[in-house]
């Protein structure tokens, strides 16, 4: 409640005089000025307000009044959340505020985010997120800042068509003109429903074709092509159960196979589940009971979840990539300018690099494998968005098959045909669509009985 400054500030003020033993005449005037004050600010709801906003956003009733000191770490950044939603400020900063949320609670924080009638300046790398809650985009690039109308897939899908116009050099003016007009209309159509879609859709209406302009930014050239097409038999898995070192429970008697052009996300309560899973069927992690097989066609390309190991090297770039590929100095520094490492960087020491350079070069080496069974631990983490749109837009193109897990809303809805549940008791398997998977009331009680909900 300490969000809502003024209510806050007016709620210690009467605990302080109403424990008073000498309670004055002064003090009563004080008291009703600030009772009246209290009641305009909705006070008499602040506790239930402030409990909704928690439930909302994940944290359980029976950690509603405990310590911040006894909350972990997920549970503290909810809390801090919350706590700017309420009281619903003028102004509302929020800095990659799905960051530790479950798909749930990013929804439901969408929902209400779109309702919510104030300024909202928001930074995030999720692009469904940004597209549910945002009216205008702001582009900072090359030390310049220019606003844009509309969410981040109209500001990213206009900058693109008119980069191609601009490349266009035979197309006429008029002609560039009516095709982004054309664009304008298609694309206020199908904006999605929500409290904003009328006057989003007023706003795109009214955009003026001059304000679409090219953008200035890079994406890396991500480019996965399969050597050889698969066979009909991709992979086994029978009966395979895995638990912590703690004796929890990761998931149990899994069986299923993957069939041919299956591009399959893997969800779980518990994220050491999909990791576990990905680890056993590459071979580097034992499974407690069960077994997998490979189709004999089938090669794979790995992205893990940690990929530190990899880096406890003193090589340069160039040398680095050069162990997972044939070819000489010039192929390998080809590939590595597609990933947008270019001049001297790519002389540089592996070890030294950042997260999202680090997630580069693993991507640049799977490349190189050729493989058509690509597998994808949260394949977004560290990137930037353009790196993320660029490996998106390749997956969803891609002739192979694809076992992944993401916290990527757009990501999986645009890549997965299936969706596979792993949890203690068993797996939840569907053949459909993400946003029918998690908004389906049948799953969400299959759900509730797989994990032993009460």
């Amino acid at each position: 409640m300490m969000g809502h400054s003024i209510l806050w500030d007016i709620m210690q003020q009467r605990e302080v005089l109403y424990a008073k033993t000498d309670f004055t005449d002064e003090d009563g005037l004080k008291v009703s000025e600030l009772e009246e004050r209290f009641a305009e600010l909705d006070g008499w709801n602040a506790e239930s307000d402030a409990a909704n906003l928690l439930s909302g956003l994940g944290v359980s009733e029976d950690k509603h009044y405990a310590l911040m000191g006894e909350l972990s770490g997920k549970e503290k950044v909810r809390v801090m959340l919350a706590q700017a939603l309420y009281g619903k400020p003028d102004n509302l900063l929020l800095d990659e505020p799905t960051n530790d949320l479950d798909m749930e609670t990013v929804t439901w924080l969408e929902n209400y985010l779109a309702d919510f009638e104030n300024t909202v300046l928001v930074v995030s790398h999720d692009r469904h997120f940004l597209d549910s809650v945002s009216t205008h985009t702001v582009d900072i690039d090359y030390n310049k800042i220019n606003l844009f109308t509309g969410n981040y897939s109209f500001w990213y899908e206009s900058s693109q068509l008119a980069l191609r116009q601009q490349q266009n050099q035979k197309a006429k003016a008029e002609e560039k003109k009516k095709e982004l007009e054309e664009f304008i209309r298609r694309f206020s159509a199908n904006v999605a429903k929500s409290k904003q879609t009328t006057s989003r859709k007023k706003m795109l209406e009214k955009l003026n074709v001059d304000e679409i302009k090219p953008s200035s930014r890079k994406y890396p050239g991500i480019i996965f092509t399969p050597e050889r097409e698969a066979g009909n038999r991709i992979l086994e898995i029978s009966g395979l159960s895995k638990k912590t070192d703690e004796g929890v429970v990761l998931f149990n008697d899994v069986n299923f196979n993957v069939e041919k052009d299956d591009k399959i996300v893997f969800l779980s309560r518990n994220p050491r589940a999909m990791t576990a899973f990905f680890e056993i069927i590459n071979g580097n992690m034992k499974a407690d009971a069960g077994h997998y097989d490979w189709g004999v066609t089938i090669t794979t390309a790995y992205l893990p979840v940690d990929n530190t190991d990899y880096f406890n090297s003193d090589l340069n770039l160039v040398d680095w990539l050069g162990q997972y590929g044939e070819g000489n100095e010039v192929f390998m520094k080809g590939y590595l300018g597609r990933m947008l490492f270019s001049g001297e960087e790519v002389l540089k020491k592996v070890s030294v690099l950042s997260g999202g350079e680090k997630m580069r070069c693993m991507i640049a080496r799977m490349q190189l494998r050729n493989a058509n069974c690509l597998i994808l631990d949260t394949p977004t983490n560290h990137l930037d968005l353009e790196s993320i749109q660029a490996f998106n837009n390749n997956l969803k193109t891609y002739k192979g098959n694809i076992l992944f897990s993401s916290h990527d809303h757009e990501f999986i809805e645009t890549v997965a045909n299936r969706v596979i549940e792993l949890t203690p008791n068993g797996v939840i398997d569907k053949m459909m669509e993400y946003d029918e998977f998690i908004t389906s009331d049948h799953i969400k009680e299959l759900r509730k009985k797989m994990y032993g909900d009460k």
